[in-house]
């Protein structure tokens, strides 16, 4: 029999930026499918990768002082790694400057321009670099994009245009006949709403830069990046047999490029369209949309890092919200889901089932305790696209299992055979989480001598040595107070080019001290608000009474008055010293009572991780006037 093929598809990122947990959640929904269909016994193509060309792209490098080709070489590796890191198994990583795809992207735009298709004008129009898309006044908000909130520009310039406005009446017939088309049903509607409003042609091709595809039949214009970059899912596959594509991933702020322009302009091309697009909603980071100015994303690297644990990053994004719909990351959610379910259900079944059989044994018998995991409805749910209830229906088999154990006392009956049951359900949950936490199912067919298929599902356990091990998850505590600590988007080497721009006086001062705020804030900012740090001269230094550490310290405020603190200073400053000496005073803090002495507030210093270096933190510049507020 021929294998079935399926092609899954996630968008192509842009690659000014690291990947964060928006791309994270879309790339994985990818590979969960791609892993699922594989076990199914399909063979699956997957295909990511990167959007190279447009404006967005060039004014990116020429500030980098970068070629475009070498801008985006140098930033691919951060994808291909955060996708290593996430243990993403693609087939393809295909990016829009590979010569394959820029060849097949001219070839289609010939077929379209002989078919009339596509015609010259002129175009002025409200333009989003950020997006690379035009708007109207009516889309805009208070003459501001809708999705990135920055003023549109107006631009003016000749272009080539594509019949959009041809194709209304194909497309609703094209939703109507195939209802499953766009998914979920909210956002076909959406569409279909939208598009019986009416289509206007749009504009393909740029002479304002020169960053991207050629056009053909004009080599003065270059293709729009959304022509170009749609295309990619075609070109990759033209000549390996896996179009169209069975599953397109996408956030729904792009629907509109891929329900709408992408099936026009394959039908103008004679090209077959996708059967799905798989449309998902925003991921917010604590309440709040994900913004790199504003402080509010988390990467793939600090998203492994918060559990040490990709699987649990994998399983968090996809248990925790239903697919379709919005979701929040927060730290503490994905720690509780950690503990809870991977380390407390998951984790503690196989440590104490392994650990049972190391001690007493197996014995085959029939597997009762499998009837109560529903396969078939497991399967129709990742069909489906409800992988949080999928997920839901696998650690429900977890409980019963657990409670198993507890039921069957199996430390006072040493019951070999009900060893056996729990250790051939074991292998069933395994396979059937392994497109979700594939690492550590891995793990577990190892450690009880099973290989992950879908065939195995039906085949009982083979009767083997095995051994408690390791355990499966480690706890993680969550520290409220740390959890700020993180770089929120501004990267290492963002620091260092703000530095370079500094020292070549490319940029203000002040600006290079408002982003790195923005990136390394360790507080909220209504935290922060809560803070009244001033600036205070050391005017007296006191010794206190059987104290070794402390100095009493009498403080000009300005405008506050004199103040009194206690401060542990006294083995690594002397007297002379800290008279008259500047420092940064904390204020607002509840007065303390120490060696009998009020303290009213704190002075800020650094120290070292053991404490045997401390240094007082002053104003850089001695102009700064007692009482001067710390903003």
């Amino acid at each position: 029999m021929k294998t079935k093929k399926f092609y899954v598809t996630t968008p192509i990122y842009y690659p000014n930026d690291i990947p964060h947990v928006g791309h994270a959640y879309t790339t994985i929904v990818a590979d969960v499918i791609s892993r699922f269909y594989r076990l199914n016994g399909y063979d699956v193509f997957f295909l990511t990768g990167t959007d190279e060309h447009g404006k967005k792209i060039q004014e990116a490098a020429e500030k980098a002082g970068k070629k475009p080709k070498e801008f985006v070489d140098e930033l691919i590796p951060k994808f291909k790694d955060a996708w290593k890191k996430l243990n993403i198994n693609y087939d393809r990583f295909i990016r829009t400057t590979d010569k394959d795809h820029e060849k097949i992207v001219q070839e289609v735009l010939q077929k379209v321009y002989d078919k009339g298709d596509i015609y010259f004008g002129k175009y002025e129009g409200l333009y989003c670099v950020a997006c690379e898309r035009y708007y109207t006044e009516k889309e805009l908000e208070n003459g501001n994009c809708p999705i990135h909130k920055r003023p549109a520009i107006l631009l003016k310039e000749d272009s080539y245009f594509f019949r959009l406005s041809k194709y209304q009446k194909k497309l609703l017939e094209l939703y109507k006949k195939n209802p499953e088309f766009i998914f979920p049903e909210s956002r076909r509607n959406e569409v279909i709403s939208r598009v019986k409003e009416g289509l206007r042609d749009f504009s393909i091709s740029r002479t304002s830069f020169d960053w991207g595809i050629k056009l053909p039949f004009d080599k003065k214009h270059v293709c729009y990046v959304w022509f170009d970059a749609l295309l990619n899912y075609y070109s990759a596959t033209k000549e390996n047999g896996y179009w169209p594509a069975d599953a397109h991933l996408m956030a729904k702020d792009i629907v509109w490029f891929h329900a709408v322009y992408w099936p026009a302009m394959l039908m103008s091309a004679g090209i077959k369209f996708p059967k799905r697009l798989l449309v998902h909603g925003y991921w917010t980071f604590d309440k709040e949309k994900i913004s790199k100015s504003r402080g509010k994303i988390i990467n793939v690297d600090e998203l492994v890092s918060l559990t040490k644990n990709s699987d649990s990053v994998r399983y968090f994004l996809l248990r925790d919200i239903v697919f379709g719909e919005d979701g929040d990351f927060s730290e503490k959610a994905l720690i509780d889901r950690h503990n809870g379910e991977l380390v407390n259900k998951l984790g503690n079944l196989i440590s104490r089932v392994s650990g049972l059989i190391e001690k007493y044994g197996l014995e085959k018998c029939e597997n009762l305790l499998a009837k109560k995991m529903n396969i078939k409805k497991f399967n129709e749910l990742i069909k489906n696209y409800e992988f949080d209830k999928a997920l839901n229906e696998v650690f429900s088999f977890i409980d019963r299992c657990n409670e198993y154990v507890q039921h069957k006392k199996i430390w006072e009956t040493k019951n070999k055979k009900v060893l056996y049951e729990l250790a051939d359900s074991i292998k069933i949950i395994a396979i059937l989480l392994y497109p979700f936490i594939p690492e550590s199912c891995e793990k577990i067919a190892k450690q009880f001598n099973f290989k992950i298929n879908f065939k195995e599902l039906k085949t009982p356990l083979k009767i083997s040595k095995i051994q408690k091990g390791e355990h499966l998850f480690s706890p993680v505590e969550y520290k409220k107070e740390d959890k700020q600590k993180r770089d929120k988007g501004l990267q290492k080497g963002d620091k260092e080019n703000l530095q370079k721009n500094v020292n070549n006086e490319k940029i203000n001062k002040q600006v290079l001290i408002h982003k790195i705020m923005e990136g390394i804030a360790e507080v909220d900012f209504s935290d922060w608000q809560k803070i009244d740090l001033r600036v205070a001269q050391i005017k007296e230094v006191e010794e206190i009474p059987n104290a070794d550490k402390l100095w009493k310290l009498k403080l000009d405020v300005g405008e506050l008055g004199e103040r009194t603190i206690c401060a542990g200073i006294k083995q690594f400053y002397k007297k002379e010293e800290l008279i008259n000496k500047k420092i940064i005073y904390f204020t607002n803090l509840k007065p303390r009572i120490l060696k009998g002495v009020e303290s009213q507030g704190m002075l800020l210093a650094a120290t070292n991780s053991d404490h045997t270096k401390v240094i007082l933190i002053s104003p850089i510049d001695n102009n700064a006037e007692n009482g001067m507020k710390i903003s």
